[in-house]
C-alpha cells in the first residue's frame, strides 16, 4: 500500500471516528434534553395536581380542627399527616446563660394551640399527628388544646404573658400530602380562630 493510501485510508478512519463521536454527542445531548423535558412535565403535573385542602378551628364544644380534602378528585385516597409549626425557627437561637436549652425550646409548641396528646395518634407533646386517610369531599376532625406556656414563664403574670404572645395568633401547620403514585406534597396553612376556612397551601 502507497504512502498515499495509507494517509486516505487514515483520514478516512479518523473521519469515521468523528462522525462517530458526533453521533453519540448528538445522542447523548438528545437523550439529556429528553429526560430534562419529561422531568418538566413531571414536575408540571405535580404541581397541578397539588391536593386542595381547607382547615378551620371550631372551639364549640371544645375545641377541634377540621381537615376538609376538595379537590382534585382524580388523586383518590390521601394519607394526610399534620405537624405544629412554631410562631418562627428557634432551634439556630443561641443558648444564653441561665436560659432554656435548645431541647427544652424544642419542646414548646410556640403557638395558640397543639393537638391534644395521645388523641387521634398525637405524640406526646400534642406537636405531629400520624398521617390518616382522607377521601375527596370528605373531613377529619382532630382535637386541639391551648398549647402549655414554657415552665420559665413565671409569676403570676406568666400565663398573661404566653396568651399575649400567642393566644390570638394563627395555627400554623405543615400538611403531609401522599397519595400512590405520585411524590408528596407539604402544604403551610395558617389557620385563623375566627372559624373560618384556611384554603389551599403552598
Amino acid at each position: 500500500m502507497s504512502i498515499v493510501d495509507t494517509s486516505i485510508a487514515a483520514a478516512s478512519a479518523l473521519f469515521s471516528g468523528l462522525a462517530a463521536w458526533g453521533a453519540w454527542k448528538a445522542s447523548s445531548k438528545a437523550n439529556d434534553t429528553a429526560t430534562s423535558v419529561a422531568q418538566i412535565e413531571r414536575d408540571r403535573w405535580h404541581r397541578e395536581l397539588t391536593p386542595q385542602l381547607r382547615i378551620k378551628l371550631e372551639t364549640e364544644p371544645f375545641p377541634a380542627l377540621y381537615v376538609r380534602f376538595d379537590s382534585p378528585a382524580a388523586l383518590g385516597e390521601l394519607a394526610v399527616g399534620l405537624e405544629m409549626r412554631d410562631d418562627f425557627d428557634r432551634s439556630i437561637a443561641p443558648d444564653l446563660a441561665g436560659g432554656p436549652t435548645r431541647e427544652q425550646r424544642a419542646a414548646i409548641i410556640w403557638g395558640p394551640y397543639r393537638f391534644r396528646p395521645r388523641t387521634d395518634g398525637a405524640d406526646e407533646t400534642g406537636r405531629t399527628v400520624p398521617a390518616f386517610p382522607l377521601q375527596p369531599g370528605n373531613r377529619r376532625r382532630l382535637a386541639v388544646e391551648p398549647s402549655l406556656k414554657p415552665s420559665w414563664y413565671e409569676g403570676v403574670d406568666g400565663d398573661r404573658r404566653w396568651r399575649e404572645d400567642h393566644g390570638n395568633a394563627p395555627i400554623r401547620l405543615w400538611v403531609l400530602c401522599t397519595a400512590p403514585g405520585h411524590k408528596p406534597w407539604k402544604l403551610s396553612f395558617g389557620v385563623p380562630q375566627d372559624g373560618s376556612w384556611a384554603v389551599g397551601g403552598s
